[in-house]
């Protein structure tokens, strides 16, 4: 039996090396662009608001709107185990095998809605179990993904292709609840709802022609010969990794049922349709677009200032939205508009500089496997955060209390708690170790001073 070695035998990617990094993308790597844009056309729909407003209207309480939303996070487990395969079978054929499976539960949900003779309970089983297959599937094939894309991607460019990576997800998405708007109407019936997801399968089918077309990059053969087994408490106990492991659990239970459960509120405390609902939230997508502007910078200041910015962009967010739920504001079009576009933006740019500082802190030796238990970790919380919600707010469905001018009832509550813990993930974010990074200061000085002077400079005329 081989000792497990210390957390301090890692070390950290250097992101400085210019040894064998390159400031270019590879040859063919505009098709992992393509493949996240069907990719995001097709679990839009059958993850997203689509499948929330067709469990709604199929019944679902709070609690089970938890579990569609926290099914796929908790399914990441499965990555743990699946991560020892990866060096046998290699990245792009582990992944492609995983993706191309779960397609055909997508058309299997299709055919749901057209069971006229099954009772509502009925279908709501079926549809929570073809999720837990497809979402399983995705769950073990996904480990390979990370790996792949920090071996193909160059450290200098990460941060560009990350920021590229979630603009087109974004387009795709905002794309997937216009279309799904379109074709649900205000009053959708059951074939319509069956017909918006076959169009998600067919999506999913096409994402899978441009994942083959990805280059492949070899497993490296120290891993993929390796028979050390896995030092996974050494891996927790390394130092950076685990405090960033620390902070995601805390950010994911502060973001876990923020999508579900405004799409709920939406749809139980105001008078705006199923069409109406998918609109506002499609904007969501659009401010994700944004996060374009912080690629770059990223490279240059760091992820952490990036991250800083996220939790306090989102306390503003949930601080109106606490307010809409107390009925202390209205809700104006315009105002749950901007509060999508706002919310597309914090939610991007945390993603991408989480992901790039998961890169960043990951030691290049037993990559598979530190990746596997990052998504792990931060998937299980993001998982279980909705569930958990979920069952808040039922406990507190008759909660109806006036307080000075505001309204206290299940849906304050649930924005009352996910803003205090955002104030838990930035003390915790503060405490992340990450080499070179600029302070959060360096970020304001960037966004407010340093790019619109130089956006005058150019558009002044001279």
């Amino acid at each position: 039996m081989v000792a497990a070695p210390s957390p301090e035998c890692y070390t950290y990617l250097d992101l400085d090396s210019t040894a064998t990094a390159s400031d270019r993308f590879p040859p063919g790597l505009n098709n992992a662009f393509l493949f996240a844009t069907f990719n995001a056309l097709s679990f839009q729909i059958i993850l997203g608001s689509p499948m929330i407003l067709y469990a709604k209207d199929l019944g679902a309480s709070a609690t089970v709107l938890g579990i569609i939303t926290g099914m796929l996070p908790l399914l990441v487990i499965f990555q743990i185990p699946a991560a020892n395969y990866i060096g046998r079978v290699g990245y792009k054929k582990f992944v492609y095998a995983g993706w191309g499976s779960r397609v055909i539960f997508i058309f299997a949900i299709a055919l749901i809605p057209g069971m006229t003779f099954l009772k509502a309970e009925t279908k709501l089983s079926l549809i929570l179990f073809l999720l837990f297959i497809f979402n399983l599937l995705r769950g073990i094939s996904s480990c390979a993904w990370l790996p792949w894309i920090s071996t193909l991607v160059p450290p200098p460019v990460r941060g560009k292709f990350l920021a590229l990576d979630q603009a087109f997800i974004g387009v795709a998405s905002c794309a997937a609840f216009l279309i799904s708007a379109l074709m649900l109407g205000n009053h959708p019936q059951s074939w319509q709802f069956a017909a918006i997801f076959f169009l998600s399968g067919i999506n999913g089918i096409i994402s899978l022609y441009f994942l083959k077309r990805i280059p492949d990059v070899p497993v490296p053969e120290e891993i993929r010969t390796s028979k050390q087994p896995v030092p996974w408490l050494a891996m927790l106990q390394h130092p950076p990794f685990k405090k960033l492991l620390i902070m995601n659990l805390g950010w994911s239970m502060a973001y876990g049922g923020i999508s579900a459960f405004t799409v709920s509120f939406l749809k139980s405390e105001t008078t705006m349709t199923e069409a109406t609902i998918l609109v506002v939230t499609s904007v969501f997508f659009l401010g994700a677009l944004m996060s374009l502007w912080f690629g770059r910078r990223m490279d240059k200041l760091g992820s952490k200032p990036v991250m800083v910015f996220s939790s306090l962009l989102w306390l503003v967010i949930l601080s109106v939205w606490l307010l809409l739920a107390g009925k202390y504001l209205a809700p104006t079009p315009l105002l749950i508009l901007g509060l999508q576009f706002c919310m597309g933006l914090a939610a991007s740019v945390f993603n991408m500089s989480n992901v790039r500082l998961a890169m960043v802190v990951t030691p290049e030796m037993g990559r598979n496997h530190f990746f596997a238990l990052y998504s792990v970790v931060a998937n299980l919380s993001l998982g279980l955060s909705p569930v958990l919600w979920g069952i808040l707010i039922d406990a507190f469905a008759d909660l109806n209390r006036d307080w000075h001018g505001f309204n206290w009832n299940r849906f304050a509550v649930f924005f009352l708690g996910a803003a205090l813990m955002f104030i838990v993930t930035l003390f915790l974010k503060a405490r992340l170790e990450e080499p070179a990074a600029r302070p959060v200061e360096d970020l304001v000085r960037e966004m407010f001073i340093s790019s619109p002077q130089r956006l005058i400079a150019r558009v002044w005329p001279r």
